[in-house]
C-alpha cells in the first residue's frame, strides 16, 4: 500500500490510500469502506459533469443578449439544449439544441420567430430582445454514461433574463374637463400625467415653472415606489415670486395684512386689522375693483393663499405585455389669478433612459374665441354654421389649457330650436327665417381659469329664388281666381237663360 496525505474537502480519494484513512480516522467500519469503494468505482464509470451560467445584467428592449452555458466534464458530450421557462416553471419550451452526435444545431421556434443564433456549442445569442423574452432560461447538458454507453447523464443550470423597456408615451391632461368657471367659490384642480410602456414602472414627478413641487402624498407607496415619491418632495418657492402683471400683483397683495399674512375675506363680518403704533388700515378701493378687459374676462370674487398645498397620488396598472401604465395625479386648490400662465411639467425617470422624459402644459384662460360664420352671406332658408376657429392673439400657442367649455345663447331671446343655450364648438341654425335678421348670438368660452364672451350678429339677406317661387305661386293663385270667376259667370248666364 502507498500512503497518502489527508485529502482536502472535495478531493477524490484513491483506493491505494484507503488503509491510510482507516489508520487516521480510527472509526471507519467495514461498511463505510464498502461505500467508499463503491462511490469511487461509480465515479470512474460515470465521470463528472458540472454546469454553470453567468448571471446577466438587466438589458433594454432592442439590445442583443448572449446566453453562455459553461460546463465541465470528462465524459463524451451528447447534446446541449436551451429552454425558456414559463408559467412559473410548469412549462419548459425548447428554443435551441446542439446535437454533438451529428454536429448540428437547430432552432425550435417557428421560422418567422427564429431569432436565436449559435455562437459556440454552448452559447446562444438573442438579437433585438423584446419584453416577452423576460424570464428564466435553463441550459441542459447531456453526456454518455461510461458504463453502458446508451444512457445519457444530464446536468443543468439556470439564469434569469431581465428585460427593461423605457416609457414610449407620456401625456398630461386636466381631470374632469371641460368644466365651467367658478365665480364665487374655490374649486380643486387636478393634473393627470400618464406614462405608458415602461418596465419596470417609472418614477413620475411634477414641476412648476421648472422647479420641483413640494407635494403631500395621500397614498401609501410600496417599498420600491418610495423613492419616486421622495423625488418630487422638494422645497417650493412662494408662488407670489413669479412674474405677475400689475393687476394680479395688486389684487393678491390687497389680501395680505401688513405683515404678509392672509387677511380675512370680506364675505365675513368686516373687521379692522390693528398693529401696534398704527391705526386701523383698510384696503384701497382701487385695488379691490375686479378688473375688466375688452374681451370681458371674468376674475373670481375669491383669492386663496399664495402658497397652496399640492397633493400627489399615483397608481400602477399592469399590462398584458409586462409593461406598467403609471398615472400620477397632482391636486391643489386653483387660484386663477396666480395659476394663469403657469407652466406645469411632468417628468418621467426610468433606468432604461439616459435622461428624463418630459411633457409640459401651460394653464391659460380663454381669451376671446374667434368665430367663423358660414356662409358669410346668409340668405333666407340657408343653414348657417357659426364655428369657433381658435382664440385671439395672446393665448400661448393660440391654444387654451385645460380644454374650454363653449356655450351658445341668443341675446334677448331663444335659439331657433326653442332652447335657451347650446354647448359645443359649433352652433347650427337650420333654414333661418327672415325674422332672425339682425339677431345677436353670444359664444361663452370658459374653463376653471376664467371666462370670456364673444358676440356675432346674424345678417339675413333676401333669397331671390324663394321670392321668385313666392311670386309664381301668387300669379298661379290669381289665375286660378280669375278662372274661377269666369266659370261662375258662365254658370250664372246659363242658369238665367234656362229660366
Amino acid at each position: 500500500m502507498v500512503g497518502i496525505t489527508r485529502p482536502t474537502p472535495g478531493e477524490h480519494v484513491n483506493a491505494d490510500g484507503v488503509w491510510d484513512l482507516l489508520q487516521n480516522k480510527g472509526k471507519m467500519t467495514v461498511f463505510s469502506l464498502c461505500l467508499l469503494l463503491c462511490a469511487d468505482l461509480l465515479d470512474l464509470a460515470v465521470g463528472y459533469l458540472t454546469v454553470t451560467i453567468e448571471p446577466l445584467p438587466p438589458v433594454v428592449v432592442g439590445e442583443t443578449v448572449t446566453l453562455k452555458c459553461n460546463f465541465k466534464t470528462d465524459g463524451r458530450l451528447r447534446e446541449i439544449v436551451w429552454y425558456r421557462v414559463t408559467d412559473g416553471g410548469t412549462i419548459k419550451q425548447k428554443i435551441f439544441t446542439y446535437d454533438a452526435m451529428f454536429n448540428t444545431n437547430y432552432s425550435h421556434m417557428e421560422d418567422y420567430r427564429r431569432r436565436e443564433d449559435l455562437v459556440y456549442q454552448s452559447t446562444v445569442r438573442l438579437p433585438e430582445v423584446r419584453i416577452s423574452d423576460n424570464g428564466p432560461y435553463e441550459c441542459h447538458v447531456g453526456i454518455y454514461d461510461r458504463a453502458t454507453r446508451e444512457k445519457v447523464v444530464l446536468a443543468s443550470g439556470n439564469v434569469f433574463l431581465t428585460v427593461m423597456s423605457p416609457p414610449n408615451n407620456i401625456s398630461v391632461v386636466a381631470e374632469n374637463t371641460p368644466a365651467p368657471f367658478s365665480r364665487y367659490q374655490a374649486q380643486n384642480f387636478t393634473l393627470v400625467c400618464t406614462a405608458k410602456g415602461g418596465k419596470p414602472a417609472p418614477s413620475v414627478y411634477f414641476k412648476r415653472d421648472g422647479e420641483l413641487i413640494e407635494v403631500i402624498s395621500y397614498t401609501q407607496p410600496s417599498t420600491g415606489e418610495q423613492g419616486s415619491s421622495a423625488a418630487g418632495v422638494r422645497g417650493a418657492r412662494p408662488l407670489i415670486s413669479r412674474d405677475l402683471d400689475d393687476t394680479k400683483l395688486q389684487r393678491s397683495l390687497s389680501l395680505l395684512d401688513p405683515e404678509g399674512r392672509a387677511a380675512h375675506l370680506y364675505t365675513e363680518s368686516p373687521q379692522r386689522v390693528h398693529t401696534q403704533g398704527q391705526q386701523a388700515s383698510e384696503p384701497s378701493p382701487a385695488t379691490e375693483v375686479i378688473p375688466e378687459t375688452v374681451v370681458s374676462r371674468e376674475f373670481p370674487r375669491w383669492v386663496h393663499s399664495t402658497d397652496p398645498l399640492y397633493y400627489f397620488s399615483h397608481t400602477h396598472i399592469p399590462q398584458s405585455d409586462g409593461s406598467v401604465v403609471v398615472q400620477a395625479r397632482l391636486t391643489w386648490t386653483l387660484n386663477p389669478q396666480l395659476d394663469n400662465d403657469a407652466l406645469f411639467s411632468c417628468e418621467v425617470k426610468h433606468p432604461a433612459l439616459s435622461m428624463p422624459m418630459q411633457t409640459e402644459v401651460t394653464l391659460a384662460a380663454p381669451k376671446g374665441p374667434k368665430l367663423l360664420m358660414s356662409p358669410s352671406r346668409a340668405k333666407v332658408g340657408d343653414t348657417v354654421r357659426i364655428t369657433v376657429q381658435g382664440f385671439q392673439v395672446g393665448s400661448p400657442g393660440n391654444e387654451v389649457f385645460p380644454e374650454p367649455l363653449f356655450t351658445w345663447t341668443r341675446v334677448g331671446g331663444r335659439l331657433l330650436d326653442g332652447s335657451t343655450e347650446r354647448e359645443g364648438k359649433e352652433l347650427i341654425l337650420e333654414r333661418v327665417p327672415a325674422e332672425l335678421n339682425g339677431s345677436m348670438y353670444r359664444c361663452t368660452a370658459q374653463n376653471p381659469l376664467g371666462s370670456t364672451d364673444t358676440h356675432t350678429r346674424l345678417i339675413v339677406f333676401e333669397n331671390p329664388s324663394m321670392m321668385k317661387n313666392t311670386q309664381n305661386q301668387n300669379n298661379e293663385a290669381s289665375r286660378t281666381d280669375v278662372l274661377g270667376l269666369t266659370w261662375m259667370a258662365l254658370v250664372l248666364t246659363v242658369t238665367v237663360e234656362l229660366t
